[in-house]
């Protein structure tokens, strides 16, 4: 087997001990380990892969090539395709988030929005895992099901202070025999406070994670189909995203962060 470099092992150990102390956290750690493991995690120096996501209501839909640096969560992307559902065309253009801010090159790119997009594709992708960052709650909820089969649920919180959208609330769905995340539910709060997001009516997106490939040690899903979710209930198709050409080894080429 590869060695884990001792650095993987010091930032596993404490996740574990985040993740360790609640139930709910003790069920994310079930699914990591499921994808691969903490350790395998801390170990990929980035991830890379094509995503392509459409979205009928907002008449988009884009492909890029991604580098993010998992370490940091700085991410570039060469998009090669761009257009509405129905019609993507071959394109070409550039954007990134360099830590600080956001930029899409050129500038005539109206959609997809930089700094929503530089990294919310990439986060989509690297659940379970990021989900052992620090500043998460994890409140352990009653198993529900999901197409007439019962799932372990954990619900997951931000603190104040993370990022653009700490009031962002994600669902999972864990399968009760293989650990695996068979789905997600999701809010967007991008832009507003934890109590701003909290004070409206919550539109939730059910979020099916499906197809899954095995690169570098780590499981990671190739497809997912999102659908409106409210009263309990999975409503009409909205979103759908796919995703090609894994590896967790590239290097990482700090000069695609600057415009």
């Amino acid at each position: 087997g590869t060695t884990i470099p001792r650095s993987a092992q010091f930032q596993a150990q404490a996740a574990m001990g985040r993740l360790n102390a609640s139930e709910g956290g003790k069920l994310v750690l079930r699914a990591i380990e499921a994808h691969g493991g903490l350790e395998s995690w801390y170990s990929a120096p980035t991830s890379a892969y094509s995503w392509e996501y459409s979205n009928a209501g907002m008449n988009l839909r884009f492909k890029s090539y991604l580098v993010a640096d998992n370490a940091s969560r700085r991410v570039y992307h060469r998009i090669t395709e761009l257009g509405t559902p129905e019609n993507p065309q071959p394109a070409e253009g550039r954007f990134a988030w360099d830590g600080n801010e956001a930029w899409i090159s050129p500038a005539e790119i109206k959609q997809p929005n930089p700094r929503f997009w530089a990294a919310t594709g990439y986060y989509f992708e690297s659940i379970p895992f990021v989900l052992a960052d620090p500043g998460i709650s994890y409140e352990r909820l009653p198993d529900e099901n999901l197409d007439g089969v019962a799932h372990d649920m954990v619900r997951i919180s931000y603190d104040e202070s993370i990022g653009d959208s700490p009031g962002d609330l994600y669902t999972l769905y864990v399968n009760q025999d293989t650990g695996l995340v068979a789905a997600i539910r999701y809010t967007v709060s991008f832009g507003r406070t934890k109590v701003q997001a909290s004070s409206r009516p919550v539109r939730e997106t059910l979020f099916y994670y499906d197809d899954y490939v095995t690169v570098d040690g780590l499981t990671v899903p190739t497809h997912f189909r999102g659908y409106g979710f409210s009263d309990g209930k999975r409503g009409s198709f909205k979103n759908e995203a796919w995703a090609s050409e894994f590896s967790f080894r590239q290097p990482f080429d700090a000069s695609q962060l600057i415009m």
